[in-house]
């Protein structure tokens, strides 16, 4: 099953069964799925996993897409678009996207950022706030925000 991110930024992903240790007709201790409950889960951007779901239904949506790499100017734009949503009135993405000069290296950056996990997006947001002014982003809001964009540029 695959991730699904829906508008609000949560993401639905699957929920793998619990397995027991249980003797097979042989006598053979074999693993057994247990049906525990619900076979998916929402996670909510800052909840614990999200980072990692949210970079893995990145790579699901192009599965061909090459390793991401960080250049110097796609991460300065980047930040730059970050940096604008989140300073945005209406939050507005498909404008700050629009005014980029090289989307696919200002996605690569963000890429790379959620395939390091919480602290990369902590240093990240840490960054932005040091290159663009004003305090750092939450990693649940930089991650969201990030999520966005990304979706913005692949559309």
């Amino acid at each position: 099953m695959d991730i699904v991110r829906n508008d609000d930024g949560t993401l639905v992903v699957p929920v793998e069964p619990e397995r027991v240790r249980e003797p097979n007709e042989d006598g053979e201790m074999v693993d057994v799925a247990v049906d525990t409950g619900p076979t998916t889960r929402v996670l909510h951007p800052g909840e614990g996993g999200y980072d990692e779901a949210l970079a893995e239904w990145d790579a699901q949506q192009n599965p061909d897409r090459e390793t991401a790499v960080s250049t110097k100017s796609g991460r300065e734009e980047a930040m730059h678009v970050v940096h604008a949503v989140a300073e945005s009135p209406d939050h507005a993405v498909k404008p700050a996207v629009a005014d980029l000069d090289d989307p696919e290296a200002s996605g690569e950056a963000p890429r790379h950022v959620l395939v390091g996990g919480v602290h990369s997006v902590q240093d990240f947001a840490a960054e932005v706030a040091e290159a663009e002014g004003g305090e750092p982003l939450p990693a649940h809001q930089a991650t969201k925000i990030i999520g966005e964009v990304l979706a913005e540029i692949d559309a």
